[in-house]
């Protein structure tokens, strides 16, 4: 028998066309708002673009062969996440958001949900191992948290929803389906702001949300069609070309970050080190068990404020941003945006492409300043 080759090969050519002699490996970004349509409406035809068109099936059809459940894209990470909490609930359910991950879903859970009705409970992630998931209905939860890397085992769970009736979504943004397979787990939805290192090159805003129960990923459909939050083809297009490099970014960023953690675990002017490959870390032992990779985020901390602005700044390789997952390593002091509840001197370090020794050598030389 055939051994199937594994999704970092399968990745190169995900939902590329069949081959044929004269055509191109992938089809260009279709530009169209509408198609011809005559006669009575076939369901299967392109109708109109906020209905589909052949750029998103193409680069669904991939994400699904990666994801292992059907998948609907999205304009951003965030309208990604607001399908899931918008189309699955109704007045009166509860849903679990984590209160140490992404905050702007909180804010819209918060400032927009809670007014028609749907009811909001947050936990910290280093608490869901240990939580009954009584009355939620939905939880949207981060593993590895985002900033702090905090992970849970998503297999038990979703086996305490599920014997409650609620779902799991789980938002796989730091890892991406090469770094962990969700819905193999037994989540039933994975999400992520392929923003990050799915596209990979900080130039387009995306978001997708897989599952493999239909009746789930037609509501999310719908909603998107409904909604209008639809992504325009160029984006795409650009997003469907990086899957075929994704694999080989994510295993450079990944063994570079685990090489610079243990670095930073040994200097005398860090205070503390979070990262899920570091044997001393309190994720290690789950990140192991359900992790592919250990991912290319490092959080850690320096004196305080004053010290980690001067840190950036003395960085000449790093860029100073707001995202991670591109092939350009970036990092910020993560409490300036007053939204995580950590402490002034964190950076959250998204490890890039640049050589190993060339970036440790840059970061070692910016801690030598302080």
């Amino acid at each position: 028998m055939t051994r199937k080759p594994s999704l970092s090969s399968l990745s190169i050519n995900a939902g590329a066309p069949t081959p044929k002699d004269g055509s191109p490996f992938r089809h260009g970004p279709e530009f169209a708002s509408t198609f011809h349509l005559s006669g009575d409406v076939d369901p299967e035809a392109y109708q109109y673009g906020r209905f589909g068109q052949p750029t998103w099936t193409s680069l669904e059809t991939g994400l699904r062969e990666m994801e292992g459940g059907d998948t609907v894209i999205f304009p951003s990470g965030m309208s990604a996440a607001s399908a899931i909490l918008t189309s699955l609930v109704k007045p009166g359910d509860t849903i679990l958001l984590p209160n140490d991950g992404y905050a702007p879903v909180r804010y819209y859970a918060e400032q927009y949900l809670v007014k028609f009705g749907v009811k909001l409970k947050t936990i910290a992630t280093q608490d869901i191992d240990d939580f009954s998931f009584e009355n939620i209905d939905i939880a949207l939860l981060e593993t590895p948290s985002n900033p702090m890397l905090n992970t849970f085992d998503i297999t038990k769970a979703a086996q305490k929803l599920h014997q409650h009736g609620g779902l799991l979504a789980i938002d796989n943004t730091t890892l991406t389906f090469l770094g962990q397979q969700p819905l193999s787990l037994g989540a039933d939805i994975s999400m992520s702001a392929d923003t990050k290192a799915v596209n990979g090159h900080s130039d387009v805003v995306f978001g997708h949300v897989s599952t493999k129960d239909k009746a789930l990923s037609d509501k999310i459909r719908e909603w998107r069609k409904y909604s209008g939050n639809i992504p325009g083809p160029m984006e795409t297009w650009l997003v469907h070309r990086s899957l075929a490099t994704l694999d080989v970014r994510l295993q450079r960023m990944c063994d570079t970050a685990l090489l610079l953690a243990q670095e930073l675990s040994q200097h005398e002017k860090v205070v503390s080190v979070r990262y899920p490959g570091l044997e001393s870390d309190p994720s290690y032992f789950i990140a192991k068990q359900q992790q592919t990779l250990f991912g290319f985020i490092i959080s850690f901390e320096l004196a305080n404020k004053t010290v980690a602005d001067k840190f950036l700044k003395a960085c000449e390789l790093v860029y100073e941003a707001t995202s991670f997952g591109g092939v350009h390593s970036m990092a910020e002091r993560r409490a300036r945006w007053g939204t995580d509840n950590i402490p002034e001197g964190v950076i959250r370090f998204s490890v890039g492409c640049e050589r190993a020794e060339d970036l440790i050598r840059d970061v070692k030389a910016a801690l030598s300043k302080l």
